[in-house]
């Protein structure tokens, strides 16, 4: 895994970390929004199960980076079902690896359209919005996902919205949401970065080096993770702790960035 901006920590597959996931499996959420049963062959009309299947065959090829691919199999799995959200919604995750934003944000708008009480669908608009600082949109489809009782990524959402609240300067907010995702999901690598480095930036030196210490005693540290607490233990004056997280650095990733900055001593950047 790597950190990919200086702010937010994505993983191989964006559905992982920050988008709510490539498709929607049977028992999800129904237009209703309630806990649908597990879909059987006995009640699951057949343009629906032939669409399922393509859909199952695209997520796999998403998943394994064969987009285009990916992309021929949703199309043919929209064709067969016109109805299918979760068809529309991998599709948005598509276009969104393409950089194809107005297709992107037109698929996700149709899965909205076609399931409204969908909170993965909803997550994933919302994240799309905050990409393009649409802030407003952004905060409201994210709200909705997080009050949907049904829904279980609730801390996922909170942690993308943690993160679109810093862009959007709602440092307050941000703290707030990247705190209750971290109560929920204390084991999320990107949840407990975010918040170390928003906490730093706002001088609450103590606070964040309790979160980015946890982090960099697990086997998720890496140079982001690790030049960040060097930065929080020098502004403790704590220079063993640093000359600690320095020398794992340096030893484990000695061609990155953060390597280069910490021999320029750019400790204030």
């Amino acid at each position: 895994m790597k950190f990919v901006s200086k702010v937010i920590w994505i993983s191989v597959c964006w559905a992982a970390v920050l988008l709510a996931g490539c498709a929607n499996q049977p028992g999800s959420l129904g237009p209703s929004g309630m806990q649908s049963d597990m879909v059987t062959e006995s009640d699951e009309p057949d343009q629906r199960r032939r669409a399922r299947l393509r859909l199952e065959l695209a997520t796999g090829y998403f998943e394994q980076g064969q987009t285009k691919v990916a992309l021929d199999e949703i199309k043919q799995s929209i064709a067969t079902d016109p109805t299918y959200a979760n068809a529309f919604n991998l599709r948005g995750l598509v276009y969104l690896r393409l950089n194809d934003i107005p297709l992107a944000e037109d698929s996700f708008r149709r899965a909205l359209a076609l399931n409204p009480r969908d909170a993965d669908i909803a997550h994933n608009y919302a994240w799309l919005l905050c990409q393009q600082a649409r802030y407003a949109e952004s905060f409201k489809l994210f709200s909705q996902a997080v009050v949907n009782p049904t829904y279980t990524g609730k801390a996922k959402t909170l942690m993308a919205q943690g993160v679109c609240q810093v862009r959007a300067g709602q440092l307050a907010d941000a703290e707030k949401s990247l705190m209750r995702s971290y109560e929920l999901d204390a084991g999320n690598p990107v949840t407990a970065y975010n918040l170390a480095k928003l906490l730093y930036e706002r001088g609450e030196l103590t606070r964040a080096q309790f979160y980015i210490r946890r982090l960099n005693n697990s086997e998720l540290a890496n140079a982001e993770t690790l030049w960040l607490g060097i930065k929080i233990e020098r502004k403790l004056n704590n220079r063993e702790a640093a000359l600690q997280l320095a020398d794992q650095l340096k030893k484990r990733f000695a061609q990155s960035p953060e390597v280069a900055a910490y021999e320029k001593g750019a400790f204030n950047e």
